[in-house]
Protein backbone atom coordinates (compact mmCIF):
# COMPACT_ATOMS: atom_id res chain seq x y z
CA UNK A 1 0.00 0.00 0.00
CA UNK A 2 1.71 3.12 -0.56
CA UNK A 3 1.48 6.36 1.50
CA UNK A 4 -1.40 8.16 -0.18
CA UNK A 5 -3.69 5.16 0.58
CA UNK A 6 -3.08 5.28 4.38
CA UNK A 7 -5.99 6.90 6.21
CA UNK A 8 -9.38 4.88 8.51
CA UNK A 9 -11.50 7.23 6.33
CA UNK A 10 -12.24 7.94 2.98
CA UNK A 11 -11.72 11.66 4.01
CA UNK A 12 -8.85 11.05 5.27
CA UNK A 13 -7.39 9.58 2.28
CA UNK A 14 -8.54 12.20 -0.16
CA UNK A 15 -6.82 14.47 2.21
CA UNK A 16 -3.38 12.46 2.50
CA UNK A 17 -3.46 12.16 -1.35
CA UNK A 18 -3.79 15.69 -1.64
CA UNK A 19 -0.83 16.35 0.64
CA UNK A 20 1.40 13.91 -1.27
CA UNK A 21 0.75 16.06 -4.87
CA UNK A 22 1.38 19.38 -3.41
CA UNK A 23 4.85 18.45 -2.49
CA UNK A 24 5.19 15.62 -5.45
CA UNK A 25 8.38 15.84 -8.19
CA UNK A 26 5.61 16.41 -11.19
CA UNK A 27 3.16 18.97 -9.15
CA UNK A 28 -0.66 18.07 -9.96
CA UNK A 29 -1.96 21.13 -8.26
CA UNK A 30 -5.52 20.88 -9.67
CA UNK A 31 -5.87 17.00 -8.31
CA UNK A 32 -4.50 18.28 -4.85
CA UNK A 33 -6.76 21.27 -4.48
CA UNK A 34 -9.74 19.24 -5.37
CA UNK A 35 -8.96 16.00 -3.28
CA UNK A 36 -8.31 18.60 -0.15
CA UNK A 37 -11.36 20.23 -0.67
CA UNK A 38 -13.21 16.59 -1.15
CA UNK A 39 -12.07 15.66 1.90
CA UNK A 40 -13.41 18.84 3.40
CA UNK A 41 -16.76 17.39 1.91
CA UNK A 42 -16.63 14.47 2.87
CA UNK A 43 -15.94 15.44 6.57
CA UNK A 44 -19.28 17.79 6.17
CA UNK A 45 -21.20 15.06 5.34
CA UNK A 46 -22.06 16.20 1.74
CA UNK A 47 -22.37 14.98 -1.90
CA UNK A 48 -19.03 13.45 -1.69
CA UNK A 49 -19.65 11.03 1.17
CA UNK A 50 -23.28 10.41 -1.05
CA UNK A 51 -21.77 9.66 -4.10
CA UNK A 52 -18.61 7.37 -2.65
CA UNK A 53 -21.54 5.83 -0.46
CA UNK A 54 -20.73 1.56 -0.44
CA UNK A 55 -17.36 2.63 -0.84
CA UNK A 56 -16.54 3.36 3.09
CA UNK A 57 -14.03 0.11 3.72
CA UNK A 58 -12.75 -0.55 0.13
CA UNK A 59 -9.08 -1.40 0.19
CA UNK A 60 -6.86 1.13 -0.20
CA UNK A 61 -5.43 0.17 -3.85
CA UNK A 62 -8.72 0.72 -4.55
CA UNK A 63 -8.27 4.15 -4.89
CA UNK A 64 -11.60 5.47 -4.47
CA UNK A 65 -10.41 9.40 -4.75
CA UNK A 66 -8.91 8.63 -8.66
CA UNK A 67 -11.95 6.38 -9.52
CA UNK A 68 -14.04 9.86 -8.45
CA UNK A 69 -11.85 11.79 -10.36
CA UNK A 70 -11.10 9.95 -13.28
CA UNK A 71 -14.97 9.89 -13.27
CA UNK A 72 -14.79 13.91 -13.42
CA UNK A 73 -12.22 14.11 -16.06
CA UNK A 74 -14.33 12.07 -18.76
CA UNK A 75 -17.12 14.10 -18.28
CA UNK A 76 -14.94 17.00 -19.16
CA UNK A 77 -13.11 15.39 -22.05
CA UNK A 78 -16.90 14.50 -23.73
CA UNK A 79 -17.91 18.46 -23.48
CA UNK A 80 -20.61 17.94 -20.90
CA UNK A 81 -18.96 20.77 -18.76
CA UNK A 82 -17.62 23.26 -20.13
CA UNK A 83 -17.56 25.70 -17.32
CA UNK A 84 -15.54 22.98 -15.18
CA UNK A 85 -13.59 22.26 -18.51
CA UNK A 86 -11.83 26.01 -18.06
CA UNK A 87 -10.04 25.06 -14.78
CA UNK A 88 -8.80 21.48 -16.97
CA UNK A 89 -5.39 22.10 -18.69
CA UNK A 90 -6.06 18.84 -21.13
CA UNK A 91 -9.00 20.30 -21.91
CA UNK A 92 -7.33 23.89 -22.79
CA UNK A 93 -8.88 25.13 -19.62
CA UNK A 94 -6.02 27.73 -17.99
CA UNK A 95 -8.36 29.00 -15.02
CA UNK A 96 -6.50 28.42 -11.34
CA UNK A 97 -7.30 25.79 -9.43
CA UNK A 98 -7.71 27.37 -6.58
CA UNK A 99 -10.98 28.47 -8.07
CA UNK A 100 -12.56 25.05 -8.90
CA UNK A 101 -14.10 23.69 -6.40
CA UNK A 102 -17.28 25.63 -6.21
CA UNK A 103 -17.94 24.68 -9.93
CA UNK A 104 -16.74 20.89 -9.34
CA UNK A 105 -19.21 20.63 -6.39
CA UNK A 106 -21.86 22.18 -8.57
CA UNK A 107 -21.34 19.45 -10.97
CA UNK A 108 -20.72 16.63 -8.54
CA UNK A 109 -23.98 17.54 -6.78
CA UNK A 110 -25.99 17.36 -10.50
CA UNK A 111 -23.91 13.97 -11.93
CA UNK A 112 -24.02 12.29 -8.05
CA UNK A 113 -25.96 9.15 -9.22
CA UNK A 114 -23.69 8.82 -12.60
CA UNK A 115 -20.69 9.30 -11.07
CA UNK A 116 -21.83 7.20 -8.53
CA UNK A 117 -21.83 4.52 -10.89
CA UNK A 118 -18.74 5.17 -12.47
CA UNK A 119 -16.94 4.16 -9.16
CA UNK A 120 -16.77 1.31 -10.44
CA UNK A 121 -14.57 1.59 -13.10
CA UNK A 122 -10.80 0.69 -11.62
CA UNK A 123 -8.08 3.40 -13.14
CA UNK A 124 -5.87 2.21 -16.09
CA UNK A 125 -3.42 3.61 -17.77
CA UNK A 126 -1.26 3.17 -20.80
CA UNK A 127 1.93 5.13 -20.65
CA UNK A 128 3.31 5.32 -24.22
CA UNK A 129 6.64 6.94 -22.62
CA UNK A 130 7.86 3.46 -21.66
CA UNK A 131 8.20 2.47 -24.97
CA UNK A 132 11.55 4.19 -24.82
CA UNK A 133 12.65 1.55 -21.76
CA UNK A 134 11.31 -1.47 -23.85
CA UNK A 135 13.25 -0.06 -27.06
CA UNK A 136 16.37 0.54 -24.94
CA UNK A 137 15.79 -3.73 -23.55
CA UNK A 138 14.58 -4.82 -27.45
CA UNK A 139 18.19 -3.42 -28.88
CA UNK A 140 20.04 -4.54 -26.27
CA UNK A 141 18.35 -8.13 -26.63
CA UNK A 142 19.25 -7.98 -30.41
CA UNK A 143 22.60 -6.81 -30.04
CA UNK A 144 23.48 -9.78 -27.80
CA UNK A 145 21.44 -12.81 -29.08
CA UNK A 146 22.03 -11.96 -32.75
CA UNK A 147 18.60 -12.36 -33.77
CA UNK A 148 16.85 -9.36 -35.30
CA UNK A 149 13.26 -11.03 -35.71
CA UNK A 150 11.38 -10.25 -32.68
CA UNK A 151 7.83 -11.70 -31.04
CA UNK A 152 6.50 -9.24 -28.45
CA UNK A 153 4.74 -10.78 -25.86
CA UNK A 154 3.34 -7.39 -22.52
CA UNK A 155 1.82 -9.05 -19.81
CA UNK A 156 0.00 -6.04 -17.94
CA UNK A 157 -0.38 -5.00 -21.15
CA UNK A 158 -3.77 -2.30 -20.89
CA UNK A 159 -4.67 -1.26 -24.41
CA UNK A 160 -1.21 -2.57 -25.68
CA UNK A 161 0.12 0.60 -26.70
CA UNK A 162 3.42 -0.03 -26.23
CA UNK A 163 3.41 -2.98 -28.44
CA UNK A 164 3.24 -0.69 -31.28
CA UNK A 165 6.68 0.28 -30.22
CA UNK A 166 8.08 0.08 -34.04
CA UNK A 167 4.94 2.66 -35.22
CA UNK A 168 6.69 5.44 -32.35
CA UNK A 169 9.86 7.58 -33.65
CA UNK A 170 12.26 8.16 -31.28
CA UNK A 171 14.72 10.80 -31.63
CA UNK A 172 17.75 11.77 -29.60
CA UNK A 173 20.66 13.47 -29.87
CA UNK A 174 23.05 12.06 -32.44
CA UNK A 175 20.27 9.30 -33.64
CA UNK A 176 16.42 8.21 -34.30
CA UNK A 177 14.70 5.13 -34.60
CA UNK A 178 11.43 4.42 -36.18
CA UNK A 179 9.22 5.99 -39.43
CA UNK A 180 9.81 9.80 -39.84
CA UNK A 181 6.09 10.39 -40.02
CA UNK A 182 4.88 8.45 -36.98
CA UNK A 183 2.28 10.74 -35.12
CA UNK A 184 4.01 10.26 -31.90
CA UNK A 185 7.97 11.49 -31.39
CA UNK A 186 9.72 10.98 -28.37
CA UNK A 187 12.72 13.54 -28.22
CA UNK A 188 15.24 12.84 -25.92
CA UNK A 189 14.04 9.33 -24.22
CA UNK A 190 17.28 8.03 -23.47
CA UNK A 191 19.78 9.61 -21.34
CA UNK A 192 23.88 8.17 -22.24
CA UNK A 193 25.66 7.14 -25.12
CA UNK A 194 24.42 5.48 -27.97
CA UNK A 195 26.58 2.93 -30.14
CA UNK A 196 25.63 3.20 -33.92
CA UNK A 197 24.39 2.48 -36.11
CA UNK A 198 21.76 0.86 -33.98
CA UNK A 199 20.60 -2.90 -34.65
CA UNK A 200 17.95 -3.51 -37.26
CA UNK A 201 14.91 -5.33 -35.76
CA UNK A 202 11.11 -5.80 -36.99
CA UNK A 203 8.78 -7.44 -35.02
CA UNK A 204 7.28 -10.54 -36.75
CA UNK A 205 4.69 -11.10 -34.22
CA UNK A 206 2.87 -9.11 -31.17
CA UNK A 207 0.26 -9.87 -28.56
CA UNK A 208 -0.42 -8.77 -24.92
CA UNK A 209 -2.41 -9.46 -21.80
CA UNK A 210 -4.66 -7.85 -18.84
CA UNK A 211 -6.90 -8.74 -16.30
CA UNK A 212 -9.16 -5.73 -17.72
CA UNK A 213 -8.02 -5.11 -21.50
CA UNK A 214 -8.83 -1.67 -23.23
CA UNK A 215 -10.02 -1.56 -26.80
CA UNK A 216 -8.14 1.21 -28.27
CA UNK A 217 -9.76 0.99 -31.42
CA UNK A 218 -13.26 2.32 -30.18
CA UNK A 219 -14.38 5.88 -28.78
CA UNK A 220 -14.75 4.25 -25.38
CA UNK A 221 -11.75 2.69 -24.84
CA UNK A 222 -9.51 5.44 -25.42
CA UNK A 223 -11.86 7.77 -23.25
CA UNK A 224 -11.03 5.32 -20.63
CA UNK A 225 -7.69 5.42 -20.83
CA UNK A 226 -7.05 9.42 -21.63
CA UNK A 227 -9.66 10.35 -18.41
CA UNK A 228 -6.89 8.35 -16.25
CA UNK A 229 -4.01 10.86 -16.95
CA UNK A 230 -3.99 13.73 -14.85
CA UNK A 231 -5.00 17.07 -16.22
CA UNK A 232 -1.90 18.60 -14.94
CA UNK A 233 0.07 16.26 -17.19
CA UNK A 234 -0.34 17.50 -20.34
CA UNK A 235 3.03 16.23 -21.82
CA UNK A 236 1.91 12.34 -20.87
CA UNK A 237 -1.76 13.31 -22.70
CA UNK A 238 -0.21 14.47 -25.48
CA UNK A 239 1.60 11.16 -25.59
CA UNK A 240 -1.40 8.96 -25.33
CA UNK A 241 -3.06 11.00 -27.61
CA UNK A 242 -0.78 10.63 -30.68
CA UNK A 243 -0.12 7.20 -29.69
CA UNK A 244 -3.81 6.75 -30.37
CA UNK A 245 -3.45 8.23 -33.35
CA UNK A 246 -0.99 5.65 -34.64
CA UNK A 247 -4.07 2.79 -34.44
CA UNK A 248 -6.36 5.43 -35.90
CA UNK A 249 -4.53 6.18 -38.95
CA UNK A 250 -4.18 2.52 -39.70
CA UNK A 251 -2.00 0.93 -37.41
CA UNK A 252 -2.77 -2.41 -36.41
CA UNK A 253 -4.67 -2.72 -33.58
CA UNK A 254 -3.29 -4.52 -30.48
CA UNK A 255 -4.41 -7.81 -29.68
CA UNK A 256 -4.93 -7.97 -25.64
CA UNK A 257 -6.33 -11.08 -24.23
CA UNK A 258 -8.13 -11.19 -21.16
CA UNK A 259 -5.89 -13.43 -18.71
CA UNK A 260 -3.89 -13.17 -15.76
CA UNK A 261 -0.12 -13.05 -16.81
CA UNK A 262 1.22 -16.20 -15.63
CA UNK A 263 -1.52 -18.65 -16.98
CA UNK A 264 -1.12 -16.67 -20.39
CA UNK A 265 2.46 -17.03 -20.58
CA UNK A 266 1.96 -20.54 -20.10
CA UNK A 267 0.01 -20.92 -22.93
CA UNK A 268 1.68 -18.46 -25.51
CA UNK A 269 5.49 -19.44 -24.68
CA UNK A 270 5.04 -23.25 -25.50
CA UNK A 271 3.96 -22.36 -28.97
CA UNK A 272 5.76 -23.32 -32.19
CA UNK A 273 8.51 -20.60 -32.98
CA UNK A 274 10.94 -20.33 -36.00
CA UNK A 275 14.43 -21.01 -34.47
CA UNK A 276 15.26 -17.64 -36.18
CA UNK A 277 12.65 -15.59 -33.83
CA UNK A 278 13.55 -13.92 -30.91
CA UNK A 279 10.77 -14.31 -28.04
CA UNK A 280 10.46 -10.55 -25.96
CA UNK A 281 8.75 -11.01 -22.73
CA UNK A 282 8.32 -7.23 -21.67
CA UNK A 283 6.94 -5.97 -18.28
CA UNK A 284 6.07 -2.31 -16.77
CA UNK A 285 5.55 -1.80 -13.48
CA UNK A 286 3.28 -4.88 -12.58
CA UNK A 287 5.05 -6.44 -9.83
CA UNK A 288 3.56 -3.67 -7.71
CA UNK A 289 -0.35 -5.24 -8.48
CA UNK A 290 0.39 -9.14 -8.39
CA UNK A 291 0.39 -11.27 -5.37
CA UNK A 292 3.58 -12.81 -4.87
CA UNK A 293 2.51 -16.14 -6.46
CA UNK A 294 1.58 -14.40 -9.53
CA UNK A 295 5.24 -12.60 -9.53
CA UNK A 296 6.74 -16.31 -9.04
CA UNK A 297 4.28 -17.60 -11.52
CA UNK A 298 5.52 -15.54 -14.70
CA UNK A 299 9.35 -15.89 -13.58
CA UNK A 300 8.41 -20.13 -13.95
CA UNK A 301 7.06 -19.69 -17.04
CA UNK A 302 10.11 -17.54 -18.56
CA UNK A 303 12.43 -19.89 -17.07
CA UNK A 304 10.58 -22.98 -18.37
CA UNK A 305 10.62 -21.53 -21.69
CA UNK A 306 14.37 -20.57 -21.68
CA UNK A 307 15.44 -23.89 -21.44
CA UNK A 308 13.92 -24.11 -25.33
CA UNK A 309 13.90 -21.29 -27.34
CA UNK A 310 15.84 -17.83 -27.95
CA UNK A 311 14.44 -15.58 -25.23
CA UNK A 312 14.88 -12.25 -23.67
CA UNK A 313 12.92 -11.23 -20.49
CA UNK A 314 12.82 -7.13 -20.40
CA UNK A 315 11.55 -5.79 -16.99
CA UNK A 316 11.15 -2.26 -16.16
CA UNK A 317 10.06 -2.56 -11.96
CA UNK A 318 10.45 -0.70 -8.85
CA UNK A 319 13.43 -1.96 -6.93
CA UNK A 320 13.80 -0.54 -3.51
CA UNK A 321 14.79 2.61 -3.39
CA UNK A 322 16.08 3.30 -6.84
CA UNK A 323 12.85 3.87 -8.61
CA UNK A 324 11.92 1.77 -11.61
CA UNK A 325 15.30 -0.02 -12.97
CA UNK A 326 15.73 -1.76 -16.22
CA UNK A 327 16.79 -4.92 -16.87
CA UNK A 328 17.49 -7.64 -19.59
CA UNK A 329 17.32 -11.62 -18.54
CA UNK A 330 18.58 -12.70 -21.87
CA UNK A 331 18.75 -16.49 -23.02
CA UNK A 332 20.08 -17.70 -26.43
CA UNK A 333 18.37 -21.26 -26.50
CA UNK A 334 18.27 -25.05 -25.93
CA UNK A 335 21.44 -25.63 -23.30
CA UNK A 336 23.08 -21.81 -23.08
CA UNK A 337 23.50 -20.48 -19.81
CA UNK A 338 21.47 -16.61 -19.21
CA UNK A 339 22.38 -13.56 -18.65
CA UNK A 340 21.74 -10.35 -16.75
CA UNK A 341 21.87 -7.01 -18.08
CA UNK A 342 21.06 -4.06 -15.72
CA UNK A 343 20.55 -0.96 -18.00
CA UNK A 344 19.38 2.20 -16.01
CA UNK A 345 16.74 3.38 -14.35
CA UNK A 346 13.52 4.81 -15.72
CA UNK A 347 11.25 7.47 -14.76
CA UNK A 348 7.98 6.48 -13.83
CA UNK A 349 6.19 7.29 -17.08
CA UNK A 350 8.59 5.67 -19.21
CA UNK A 351 10.89 8.98 -20.05
CA UNK A 352 13.51 9.61 -19.86
CA UNK A 353 15.99 5.96 -19.67
CA UNK A 354 19.44 6.78 -17.47
CA UNK A 355 21.77 4.06 -18.64
CA UNK A 356 23.88 2.52 -16.59
CA UNK A 357 27.59 3.40 -16.35
CA UNK A 358 29.62 1.74 -19.21
CA UNK A 359 26.08 0.81 -20.59
CA UNK A 360 25.36 2.33 -24.28
CA UNK A 361 21.45 2.28 -26.61
CA UNK A 362 22.16 -0.56 -28.61
CA UNK A 363 24.72 -2.45 -26.37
Amino acid sequence: MTSFDAGSTLGERFRVHSRALASARVPAPLYSELMRRMADDWDAGGVVRDICRGWEDAPGGSVVQLRLLGALHRIVLRGDEPELAAFYPTAGGTRSPSDVWPVAHTVLRARAAELAQALAVAPQTNEPGRSAALLVGILDAVRHSGLSRVRLLEVGASGGLNLLLDRFRFEGTDWSHGPAGSPLVLRDPVVGPARLPLPKWSLVDRRGCDLAPVDVSTAQGRLHLESFVWPDHVGRFRRLAAALRVVADGGPVPVVDRAPAGAWLEERLPEPVDPSVLTVVWQSITRLYWPAAEVERVQAAVRQAAGHLPLAHVSMEYEDDEGAVLTVDLWRGKGSGGQHHRLGTVADHGMPVRLAPGVTLGG
